[in-house]
């Protein structure tokens, strides 16, 4: 706790004002404003994608789908992601895909690992991650930092733009790196028109980020967080876009802190990983996890265990926290 920045924060409560539990939003829509992190298929299980895509829609969040596509079977019931990723490589962006969709989410990079971009290695590529993400099995796949379409603030209009043609009834989320001067990107993001701003903190990545990015880049969200709702405020855009705040959110006691900073949405990766089974044995990127996560080796995936209610139960029991 003493190694965040919040962890240094104390809360002053006075008993004279404080608010019957009944007057507090309830917990079915607390709920609501919860996502999980932008975990690919192909990083996790197909098992473990779908395990998190299934508990959100029945909670009423959402899941992420992450750089890599979606098995468009998963479209017709209750295993289909509602926030679709692009992210530089473009793995298994199609047409289908992004109609699919509630909300499409611009990665213009990583919170663990900004400057370095999303992989995936090949040993982790099977035929059927190939088949989603339209490429080669057993060959890597890298989404370099740079957009190779946006390098302004206008060809990132110009994409919003598209993928609002692509699903004009959805949102348009992006997804920005807690880094000073954050604020002004944002608020060049919500001049652009998109809906949704996520700032992702240093510390995610549970484990497939390299340790030079996870211990050298990025800054803790709670200073970009503050930083993005200060600068959206003075410049009059705060009620333009909804604002989302990410990268190891583990408790009811953090989720508020990102609400006194300015956030309304919350994204968790870490914690319902854990919920569903993970044992934070930081093997994602190897292929090699115990519990049947993080890889895509069969004999390994027949240990997961999770299941749809054990992520729905952490959520409901923080939502309540988060009353309290």
């Amino acid at each position: 706790m003493k190694v965040t920045l919040r962890g240094q924060l104390k809360f002053t409560f006075d008993p004279s004002r404080s608010v019957p539990l009944d007057e507090v939003e309830p917990v079915q829509d607390i709920v609501k404003r919860f996502a999980t992190g932008a975990m690919s298929l192909g990083s996790i299980s197909q098992e473990a994608h779908e395990t998190l895509a299934k508990a959100m829609n029945a909670l009423g969040g959402r899941s992420n789908t992450g750089e890599g596509g979606e098995d468009p079977e998963r479209f017709l019931d209750n295993r289909r992601s509602s926030i679709k990723q692009v992210a530089s490589g473009r793995f298994g962006v199609t047409s289908h895909y992004l109609a699919n969709s509630d909300q499409i989410q611009i990665k213009m990079a990583q919170g663990a690992k900004p400057g370095e971009g999303g992989e995936l290695p090949g040993f982790k590529v099977s035929e059927y991650i190939a088949e989603n993400r339209h490429t080669t099995p057993g060959v890597g796949l890298i989404s370099p930092p740079p957009h190779h379409d946006i390098y302004s603030i206008e060809d990132l209009a110009q994409l919003i733009h598209d993928l609002k043609n692509a699903q004009p009834t959805g949102e348009v989320s992006v997804k920005l790196v807690s880094e000073v001067g954050v604020g002004v990107v944002a608020a060049g993001v919500a001049k652009a028109l998109s809906d949704h701003i996520t700032v992702s903190g240093h510390d995610g990545g549970t484990g497939a980020a390299a340790w030079t990015g996870i211990k050298g880049c990025g800054l803790p969200w709670e200073l970009g967080l503050a930083e993005t709702q200060q600068t959206l405020v003075l410049n009059g855009l705060r009620d333009r876009v909804k604002l989302q705040a990410d990268g190891q959110l583990k408790t009811g006691r953090d989720v508020v802190i990102a609400c006194l900073l300015g956030a309304e949405e919350f994204g968790f990766a870490t914690a319902p990983l854990i919920a569903m089974g993970c044992i934070m044995m930081r093997k994602c990127h190897l292929n090699t996890c115990p519990v049947g996560i993080a890889t895509q080796d069969e004999e390994l995936r027949k240990k997961f265990a999770g299941q749809p209610e054990h992520v729905m139960n952490f959520f409901f029991l923080m939502a309540e926290e988060i009353r309290k």
